[in-house]
């Protein structure tokens, strides 16, 4: 988080009345008719990502500061904690300045590898809500919600449980807001930093935006803080009164008409999911340990399921699967294999992750998470499946598809995994 934003976030956290803004832990009805009835858009952003993924990987920094970044004489910060942003550490910030004021931090050099998959770990959790999930990096997400209501309740109910996922799949904490639009959203995120929730209600946007700073506003940087300053609007209500006309002669037409939209809380962009993936898994904390192997047998079978329906809605297919084994200390291991065909095919993505986990040497060892993952992920239609010579087509795809469109009527519990593992206890 850039020091800009930072000033922002404590502009927010300091100058936003909490009348009519519903905060963390707030009840509301599970048929979604509350507050948050139109409200179908969150924005997910992660705590001090990158500082907090080290923690995880170091116990033993975890009382200390941590900073993420080079120790190099011209090296910058990218990441610091909570701890060390209260002493006045700010990412791009000098390494070295940032040790002078605070010189008991925990230094560790980035990794991005690790950073990449807490954020894929992170992503499954929020495509198993919906599928449209619209990153922005790493460490931050749109979602639309609106699809999900039915399933799993109104917005607020899907964001607090979204929190607790991550939080005890991932051991990380995230904030997120709930709006009617993306704009409002991440205000709402920035403002309940770090691990909170925050609502801002339709009937009270004008009263959430009006006493922030301009400076709060996308795309509002010093000069353009500048100019709106010598025309007297100093903060969000004051640029919502403000003729739009004069605004636009000001900054521009687009600037000027994005900016007088902004502030007075319309934005009409949509969530974007993302297409281009580069695998799709799908991940299951266990509420106790288990190390009996059928029942993660079962659950590989259920997740490859997830799995399988997610390739073939986004018309996608992959060559490598892997599964992730966590034991009860969260030490992990993965395992992988590459397939001598792509495939969306369910029954294939879990019989070869039922095999990866027999032969991890772990069958009988308690497990807290397990994971199955399809890598190497392209678009089915450059993917052809070549038979061999008398080989017939078994047919799975197409019950497959039928039985995507039963979940997508009436919902994932329709169709029980137990019905696959009974057909394919049947082909052995």
């Amino acid at each position: 988080m850039s020091r800009r934003q930072l000033e922002r976030g404590a502009a927010l956290r300091g100058m936003v009345s909490p009348d009519g803004i519903v905060p963390l832990g707030a009840d509301f009805p599970a048929d979604g008719s509350g507050p948050d009835a139109d409200c179908h858009i969150l924005h997910l952003d992660m705590d001090a990502f990158f500082a907090s993924v080290e923690q995880l990987r170091h116990p033993e920094a975890r009382d200390r500061p941590v900073i993420v970044g080079g120790t190099g004489p011209r090296s910058v910060v990218s990441s610091a904690d909570y701890l060390a942003r209260a002493r006045g550490v700010h990412s791009a910030m000098p390494m070295a300045r940032a040790l002078r004021l605070c010189p008991d931090a925990a230094v560790f050099p980035p990794d991005g590898a690790a950073y990449r998959q807490a954020s894929e770990a992170v992503m499954d959790i929020l495509r198993s809500v919906t599928p449209l999930v619209q990153p922005l990096s790493l460490d931050e997400a749109f979602l639309d919600v609106s699809g999900a209501r039915r399933r799993l309740g109104g917005p607020v109910r899907i964001a607090a449980m979204i929190r607790e996922r991550v939080r005890s799949e991932q051991r990380l904490t995230c904030s997120v807001g709930v709006a009617a639009n993306r704009f409002t959203a991440k205000l709402g995120s920035t403002h309940c930093k770090p691990d909170g929730l925050l609502l801002v209600p339709t009937a009270h946007v004008r009263g959430f935006l009006d006493p922030l700073p301009v400076g709060a506003l996308p795309g509002v940087g010093d000069r353009t803080e500048q100019t709106l300053a010598r025309l007297g609007l100093r903060t969000v209500g004051q640029l919502a009164r403000y003729e739009p006309d004069l605004l636009r002669m000001e900054l521009g037409n687009k600037a000027g008409t994005r900016l007088a939209a902004l502030a007075r809380g319309e934005d009409d962009s949509t969530v974007v999911a993302e297409t281009a993936d580069k695998s799709v898994g799908a991940e299951e904390t266990f509420d106790d340990d288990v190390a009996d192997p059928d029942v993660v047998d079962r659950e590989l079978l259920r997740l490859a399921e997830k799995v399988g329906r997610r390739l073939r809605a986004s018309g996608q297919v992959g060559r490598t699967v892997s599964v992730k084994l966590r034991r009860a200390d969260f030490s992990t291991i993965t395992r992988s294999r590459t397939l001598a065909e792509s495939t969306d095919v369910a029954r294939e993505i879990s019989a070869v992750a039922r095999e990866l986990y027999a032969a991890s040497g772990l069958r009988r060892t308690p497990l807290r998470l397990i994971g199955v993952r399809v890598e190497g992920v392209a678009p089915a239609d450059r993917a052809h499946r070549q038979l061999a010579l008398g080989e017939e087509d078994s047919g799975w795809r197409d019950v497959e598809r039928v039985m995507d469109q039963v979940t997508a009527r009436f919902g994932p519990g329709a169709i029980q995994s137990a019905v696959l593992a009974k057909r394919d206890e049947n082909d052995v």
